[in-house]
């Protein structure tokens, strides 16, 4: 059976309280259950955290070559600057696909700049919860092929 780490970085645990009109409604728990019914009714085991520590997430990374066979990663305002979280992403043997619920490149400037990009297997931005899924369907996709 495949498994899975959905990583969501600082602040995502506000979702459907912070900025409704650019997040959504649906709160971190709702996304957390969307994803685990999806992987159930693939036979795919699903483990999501979520942490505003850089540390904390670091510790995920190095430890889910061990357990995973890909990450979804939305590591939230450490996507434009943290050189840490890019090193530990780029020290594992999995493949990775950086998620953000909104368009980064349609927002403020600073946001459009992502350290991790270079160091994952892809990005998805702007679409909303469904990009965490679409992430998953790729990253399966992608395990499939390589075999």
């Amino acid at each position: 059976m495949s498994a899975f780490l959905v990583l969501n970085g600082p602040n995502l645990n506000r979702l459907g309280q912070r900025e409704p009109a650019i997040y959504g409604r649906a709160t971190l728990d709702d996304l957390e259950q969307e994803l685990m019914a999806w992987g159930k009714a693939r036979q795919v085991r699903i483990d999501c955290f979520q942490s505003n520590h850089e540390g904390e997430l670091i510790d995920r990374i190095h430890q889910a070559e061990e357990v995973y066979q890909g990450i979804v990663f939305n590591p939230g305002a450490f996507t434009h600057y943290s050189y840490a979280l890019r090193d530990a992403v780029a020290s594992i043997n999995l493949p990775v696909i950086e998620v953000h619920i909104s368009n980064i490149h349609k927002r403020e400037s600073f946001r459009h700049q992502s350290v991790l990009a270079p160091v994952c297997l892809g990005q998805i931005s702007g679409l909303g919860l469904a990009g965490y899924r679409l992430a998953l369907e790729a990253l399966l996709e992608y395990i499939e092929e390589q075999e």
